[in-house]
């Protein structure tokens, strides 16, 4: 039998669950901490903005496997792009906690590339106590459908030879394929909403990106086995050749393609016209996510809100604090010449409300 002393020599596995923008990377993680099954975890959340909105979703959770002393954000700085001033010195807090945690999940940003940081864990001062026991990549099953992170290699190719100084291959659609590239297994997300078709289809999209034979687990509201996707053993980190990158050759790699916005709300009247603003401001304005929360007239409970383009999701998840300002605010993220400050906030906030 192990003792306590052997047992802490032990490499602690990390899980890093990556995915586009609204793939349901929270969910997914909310759900793991419900179902530990005994297990200690830890959890690192990277935000793309200024305003933590998932920690914030996850440390509301109140699940005493995980305290929130065991979640750790950080904001504005994707994981990617801070390994050596941000990284490390977090996981090295985690893994300083007592008791130590069972297990860590890292949930990314939307916009961070996986390689880089799994590379990360080849570093010399954690390598010898810490490992990737898998990286999993959450697909919206009809974002995938509708072609909008996988280009038409066919298509691509003819306007290749019409002009061949074209830019082929979008920002997002570079994100999806690197995430799937690094992956070990694929959750297909928001099944229900897609319908056999589309998640046919889903399913043939990636497996074409894929560099490898993976498989690919339907889901839906983050439901799954953690047995599935945790203790996977892979040590991505020793496995890095079998995961290919549109940035092998590059130093580094930045997101200047994106950008956010925060804008405070007043309190709202109505959380339908609120979500119709939303789907409005998407539709004319090309949004990727809007994510936040708001205070609603006369309701004691905070309405959170996840929005993917023009499909708007809310609900209230928790009370107003005592002594916490009913305010509300929402990240919008988009490509950064779809990114216009002013337009944005004048779409969420109308002048009437703004004036209040």
């Amino acid at each position: 039998m192990a003792t306590r002393e052997t047992a802490t020599l032990e490499k602690v596995p990390v899980t890093v669950i990556t995915g586009f923008l609204g793939s349901g990377k929270t969910t997914l993680i909310t759900h793991l901490l419900r179902h530990a099954g005994g297990r200690r975890l830890a959890v690192l959340v990277n935000e793309f903005g200024d305003v933590g909105i998932d920690g914030e979703i996850i440390k509301g959770c109140a699940i005493a496997g995980c305290p929130a002393e065991n979640i750790i954000e950080l904001t504005n700085g994707c994981i990617c792009c801070t390994i050596a001033d941000a990284f490390i010195p977090t996981i090295e807090a985690l893994m300083a906690l007592d008791p130590r945690p069972d297990h860590i999940l890292i949930e990314t940003s939307g916009l961070a590339l996986p390689k880089p940081l799994v590379k990360a864990f080849d570093w010399p001062d954690i390598r010898s106590r810490i490992t990737v026991d898998g990286v999993i990549a959450l697909a919206d099953a009809e974002a995938v459908a509708a072609g909008r992170f996988a280009p038409d290699a066919e298509a691509v190719d003819r306007q290749r030879a019409a002009d061949p100084g074209i830019d082929h291959e979008t920002p997002l659609s570079e994100v999806f394929e690197d995430q799937i590239a690094c992956a070990d297994i694929v959750l297909l997300t928001k099944a229900d909403l897609a319908g056999p078709e589309a998640i046919a289809k889903a399913r043939a999209i990636i497996l074409a990106e894929a560099p490898r034979a993976l498989p690919i687990v339907e889901v839906v509201d983050g439901a799954v086995d953690p047995r599935v996707i945790l203790g996977l053993g892979a040590a991505a980190e020793d496995d890095l050749d079998a995961r290919p990158s549109h940035h092998d050759t590059a130093t580094d790699h930045d997101h200047d393609e994106f950008e956010s916005v925060v804008i405070d709300l007043p309190e709202q009247d109505d959380p339908a016209l609120l979500a119709a603003r939303i789907v409005d401001l998407a539709k004319a304005q090309n949004i990727l996510r809007v994510k936040g929360y708001a205070a609603v007239a006369g309701k004691p409970m905070r309405l959170l809100v996840q929005a993917v383009g023009a499909r708007v999701r809310h609900q209230y998840d928790r009370p107003w604090r005592a002594g916490e300002p009913r305010q509300g605010r929402l990240v919008v993220i988009a490509e950064h010449d779809d990114i216009d400050a002013q337009a944005i906030r004048a779409a969420l906030v109308p002048p009437a409300k703004a004036a209040e």
